[in-house]
């Protein structure tokens, strides 16, 4: 397979997960979501959108980066495992905290895929340290989410 059909499709797999768990986001963000209690550094929902559509072209191209080292290579298989498991709990974060309202069963999710994303960054990093940098945005951003997450089932139990 060519270098550029599988760039194009580690991008078109991040994003597609993005698109399918957003479902659940869209459904819910202007009727339950809005009746939540949050905690003042709540971002505004615009913002959302715009970051995570960039958040998984990033995680896109850091999986082309390995992708492309060969996946004959049982580092770089274990390593797209890895990253497969945290993208999988990605999209499980939106069924649970959007798709079920329930604040909670999304905070362990997302306390799980942050150590996911840790793991992932570092077995990236054995293999491509701009494929482990480009997870950097994303561990920054789930991090922010998680807190995020943790204020919501204070600020509505």
């Amino acid at each position: 397979m060519n270098t550029f059909i599988k760039l194009f499709l580690a991008i078109i797999i991040c994003e597609g997960v993005g698109l399918i768990g957003s479902i659940f986001t869209f459904n819910s963000v202007n009727i339950w979501y809005m009746t939540l209690n949050k905690p003042f550094f709540n971002p505004p929902s615009w913002l959302f959108g715009p970051v995570w559509t960039t958040l998984y072209f990033l995680m896109g191209v850091a999986a082309f980066l390995v992708w492309k080292k060969g996946l004959k290579n049982k580092k770089i298989k274990r390593a797209l495992t890895y990253f497969s498991i945290q993208l999988f709990l990605n999209f499980l974060w939106s069924l649970l905290f959007f798709g079920l309202h329930n604040p909670l069963l999304g905070l362990l999710d997302i306390g799980l895929l942050l150590i996911s994303i840790i793991l992932t960054i570092i077995i990236f990093y054995k293999i491509s340290k701009a494929a482990s940098y480009l997870l950097i945005p994303y561990l920054l951003w789930v991090s922010f989410a998680t807190l995020l997450n943790f204020f919501i089932v204070l600020l509505n139990h």
